[in-house]
């Protein structure tokens, strides 16, 4: 079976959108292994050999952020974030996709925003060549990764919305 036979079959999305959720999914699967890796590997060279990892509490905290921020695209976009619906039975159906449409804009308005500042903050760090403290990695690559992500996650967020405000049956 071919990879793209093997990814139609089991991913839903339509159009280079299932290519990229593929691929931000394989970068979070990748960096989640690499990081039971790193802790296998640390926790044996503390207890059995007296000597940890060098860096590994700095690799954990790069993999974790590159982790989240290669998933929260993916679930933005399937709408797989916790929704409290304590009001749906006394508003009406037409307030409620108004009201989520609106909550789509600010999420999605925000979430560019601040992928705004932070790639700001990643070049800023790049250009005064600011490095992590004990493996000297630049730090402002990691910080414009986050940025794209957040970018990705305001697209998400908005495209959701708006399918969920057109295209929904009502009830």
């Amino acid at each position: 079976m071919s990879l793209a036979t093997w990814v139609n079959r089991h991913y839903s999305e339509k159009g280079p959108a299932k290519w990229l959720v593929f691929l931000l999914e394989v970068v979070a699967a990748s960096v989640l292994f690499l990081l039971m890796l790193t802790t296998c590997l640390d926790v044996a060279g503390r207890y059995l050999f007296n000597s940890p990892l060098p860096g590994a509490t700095e690799l954990t905290r790069l993999g974790l952020a590159l982790m989240v921020f290669a998933a929260m695209p993916v679930i933005t976009y399937r709408g797989g974030h916790i929704v409290v619906d304590l009001l749906d039975n006394v508003l009406g159906q037409t307030v409620l996709k108004v009201l989520g449409l609106v909550s789509a804009l600010i999420i999605s308005s925000s979430m560019y925003f601040l992928g705004v500042r932070i790639f700001e903050l990643g070049e800023r760090s790049i250009r005064r060549g600011v490095v992590t403290e004990f493996l000297g990695l630049p730090s402002g690559y990691i910080a414009e990764y986050i940025a794209v992500m957040s970018w990705l996650t305001a697209a998400g967020m908005i495209t959701l919305g708006v399918y969920r405000a057109l295209f929904t049956p009502q009830k």
